[in-house]
């Protein structure tokens, strides 16, 4: 469990990085985002997941990632100190995101 919330912080400081339209404020507020995030897929992701499956199956799944980009605007209205500027900025945040998440996975 603590690996999964080290890696996800770990790509959310590389995505923000990455990403010019996406702010970080500190350590700790990498930590409360890879928190927030964790509890956001496990609750929210999978409701806006079957509410937009026909969509998502017309896409060949790359509808996930708008899905992504919309639980990232969530967030960065829930915590304090983390700041995405617009939609096209979590858009790309959000496939950052999946790619960076992707590859440390493997990695451990």
């Amino acid at each position: 469990m603590f690996l999964k919330l080290f890696i996800n912080a770990l790509a959310f400081y590389i995505t923000a990085y990455i990403i010019p339209g996406m702010f970080i404020g500190g350590w700790q507020t990498l930590l409360v985002i890879a928190v927030v995030w964790g509890i956001l897929t496990i609750f929210i992701k999978p409701i806006l997941m079957i509410l937009t499956f026909p969509i998502n199956i017309m896409t060949l799944g790359l509808f996930t990632f708008v899905i992504n980009a919309i639980l990232l605007l969530i967030m960065s209205n829930i915590v304090p100190n983390f700041h995405i500027e617009n939609f096209g900025t979590a858009l790309l945040a959000a496939i950052v995101l999946t790619i960076v998440n992707g590859f440390l996975s493997k990695l451990s």
